[in-house]
């Protein structure tokens, strides 16, 4: 039961990592102005009217109006009279954005309601894992400590909302969603307790961390290369796709090559898995995923940003990401399980 809640969990926490790569593709990063409310509301406004001032109207504290460009809050119920008053309303100082679009706002309302849910099947996971706490201590504090970074990934989501998508915010916002993959293919990785795999030898353990670490790397440097997306959409706009990587600066140029050095790895991996017969099965699927990875690169460059290539690009190296942490698991149990024979 706790080993299903895991993979439930892992599920859920992959499809947040989907809807925040839509919510990137689709410019929504500024929906919901406001967190963890959506201006003002748990379930926002589908039309601007609504964000107006409206006379004789029942306000509750924290709503939010749009007023000359800018966000007010209410600060305290009640009902409004003829004219707008500004003793009934406080700015919002958090930022100055105060655009609303009603398709950005439900595709990043619908990315925090997914963020909500796993977090709320990574809590029954750790409830769970008290059945664990008399003979593996180690389960139950990490599935906990899964519940603290998930509390933690939707504060950094808001500090990204308050500085109005900070690249930097966004950069540690993608790492922690993989530190949380990460800890939760372990905690289904040590449930389990099952080793089938040969003895790699101590090389291959090496190139394998090496290969997780160059995931890590190039992940960081594909952010770079998304915020120069941003700023040339910022400049263009989003119907000029064929201009956006037509003065790539250096970062761009790193990301690209580097891929290459990250194919040569894994192939060395793959080659070595063969040749010494270890049957880790899982290096295939790297293979696979990093060569989509490096296709879906191909085809924002040469053919303008294809239709859902940019999420598909994100979602992509996450996978990736997961098959080779559990790849190296694999990797460190097996070799503990030659020192105890």
């Amino acid at each position: 039961m706790y080993r299903k809640s895991v993979k439930i969990s892992l599920i859920l926490v992959y499809l947040v990592i989907i809807a925040g790569a839509v919510v990137r593709m689709t410019g929504s990063g500024m929906g919901c102005p406001d967190w963890p409310k959506c201006f003002g509301y748990y379930i926002p406004p589908t039309e601007v009217s609504e964000l107006e001032f409206q006379a004789n109207r029942e306000y509750e504290k924290g709503q939010v109006i749009i007023v000359d460009e800018t966000l007010k809050v209410a600060r305290t119920d009640f009902t409004s009279e003829e004219n707008y008053s500004e003793e009934d309303w406080e700015t919002y100082t958090k930022h100055d954005y105060a655009i609303f679009n009603p398709a950005h706002t439900w595709v990043e309302y619908i990315n925090r309601l997914a963020g909500a849910v796993a977090g709320f099947a990574v809590l029954i996971m750790a409830v769970l894992s008290f059945k664990k706490w008399k003979k593996r201590k180690r389960i139950t504090l990490l599935s906990w400590l899964s519940v603290f970074l998930m509390g933690f990934q939707a504060w950094l989501g808001a500090t990204v909302v308050y500085s109005v998508l900070s690249p930097v915010r966004i950069t540690i916002h993608m790492v922690m969603a993989l530190v949380i993959v990460a800890l939760l293919l372990y905690l289904l990785f040590i449930a389990e307790e099952k080793i089938k795999n040969k003895v790699p030898n101590r090389s291959f353990r090496n190139l394998m961390i090496l290969a997780v670490a160059l995931t890590l790397i190039q992940v960081v440097l594909g952010t770079q290369v998304r915020q120069l997306v941003d700023e040339q959409v910022k400049i263009l706009g989003y119907d000029a796709k064929e201009l956006w990587l037509a003065n790539p600066d250096l970062n761009f140029y790193v990301h690209r090559s580097f891929s290459i050095l990250v194919l040569l790895v894994n192939a060395v991996l793959w080659w070595k898995n063969r040749k010494l017969e270890l049957q880790f099965g899982k290096i295939n699927w790297v293979i696979i995923f990093l060569l989509l990875e490096i296709t879906t690169g191909i085809a924002m460059y040469n053919f303008d940003f294809p239709f859902l290539s940019q999420p598909l690009h994100l979602v992509i190296a996450s996978v990736l990401f997961g098959f080779q942490f559990y790849l190296l698991l694999e990797c460190f149990a097996a070799g503990r399980k030659l020192k105890t024979l």
